[in-house]
């Protein structure tokens, strides 16, 4: 087992249940097509990664898709909210002996294998590393310790989150990563024209 592990939660890839927001603006087929190019990014970036890796699905395991069973552990995530989910995940990863976790979603096509190492290197010296998302959350949060706090009396999806867990966490040393932008409405694809590329492609060939 190695020592540092990273959490990735994902929906299952289905039509109407992904990306509901884009979806609004360029329809279901579209917003899951995108989804699953953003998976297919999210595994590319950790598949040579040496640290381990467990992959959380929100409804049910899929043992043939974009994860290899072979580099990717994989679980249902547990629980009635996102911090519940969260917390549960992060609290298995520790009582495993993991010394370092960091957890990430599959929404961030600016996900780059440096920046997941800077993540674990901060931990070195920090007691929290986290990426800020642009609308307020956040992209990735790494912890050698479980702070229970950080999962309860949250907003999920809205912008007041990041702003509460940075209170949350006022009394530990923090490191902020590079703020980056979620894939989650139609302004976020077009700041992305590589995205929309892939997307034209994705869409001719299916």
């Amino acid at each position: 087992m190695n020592n540092n592990l990273i959490i990735v939660f994902v929906r299952s890839p289905e039509l109407g249940k992904v990306k509901t927001r884009l979806a609004r603006s360029i329809g279901d087929q579209s917003a899951l097509n995108i989804y699953k190019i953003l998976l297919k990014h999210t595994a590319a970036v950790l598949r040579d990664l040496s640290f381990d890796k467990v992959v959380y699905f929100s409804e049910k395991i899929d043992n043939n898709d974009f994860w290899e069973n072979s580099l990717f552990e994989k679980k249902l995530q547990k629980g009635a909210d996102l911090g519940e989910r969260m917390h549960h995940a992060f609290d298995n990863a520790f009582n495993k002996g993991y010394k370092k976790v960091l957890i990430i979603g599959s929404d961030l096509f600016d996900l780059t294998s440096s920046l997941i190492t800077s993540a674990f290197e901060a931990l070195e010296t920090y007691d929290i590393s986290i990426g800020p998302s642009l609308d307020g959350g956040y992209y990735l949060l790494g912890m050698k310790k479980l702070y229970p706090e950080v999962f309860k009396n949250k907003k999920w999806g809205t912008d007041s989150v990041l702003e509460n867990t940075l209170q949350d966490l006022k009394k530990q040393k923090i490191k902020l990563l590079k703020a980056l932008n979620d894939i989650d409405t139609l302004e976020d694809l077009r700041q992305q024209p590589k995205l929309l590329y892939n997307i034209l492609d994705y869409d001719a060939s299916h």
